[in-house]
């Protein structure tokens, strides 16, 4: 299991931020270019454009989750509900552990809008002080064995004791 989390936490460590580090760990699985990929999740750090919202490694499973069991006719409300349903359920599993899927909260800043544009240098502390490896690596824990373990299944997540 430790496969794509690992892929995923290196490539923050590489730079990415945490939707490009969980979407490109997926991307040949997903038979998606790299380079699409990172475009595809490069305006998703820092909580959406460092607005520090939703979480980039939650939007990066979000989209992941609209690729592999994503609907496409616009009309259909049951298939819309059912995918809704998927992603309050992945949402929920990430919040069993983390309390919540918002960049700030997680991080424990305090809300002041809209975070400077500037994004911080990596740097050695950058990385000692940052927490985002965890949420980075349980993103795609979840979904490594709620999506891609469950493919051909009508998946329905239950929450039970997702905590470690």
């Amino acid at each position: 299991m430790a496969e794509f989390s690992e892929k995923a936490v290196d490539n923050f460590k590489h730079g990415y931020n945490c939707a490009q580090a969980v979407l490109l760990a997926f991307a040949k699985e997903l038979n998606l270019e790299p380079e699409f990929a990172l475009k595809l999740a490069s305006s998703f750090g820092g909580g959406m454009g460092r607005l520090r919202e939703v979480c980039g490694a939650v939007s990066a499973m979000f989209m992941i989750a609209g690729i592999l069991k994503g609907y496409s006719e616009p009309a259909n409300d049951e298939l819309k509900a059912k995918h809704y349903e998927l992603i309050q359920n992945l949402a929920s599993m990430f919040k069993s552990k983390y309390n919540t899927i918002i960049c700030r909260e997680l991080l424990e800043l305090p809300f002041s809008g809209a975070d400077s544009p500037i994004p911080s240098k990596r740097t050695e502390q950058y990385y000692k002080e940052r927490p985002c490896e965890h949420f980075i690596r349980y993103a795609a824990e979840i979904i490594e064995t709620q999506l891609l373990n469950n493919r051909s299944e009508s998946f329905i997540v239950e929450v039970k004791s997702h905590k470690d």
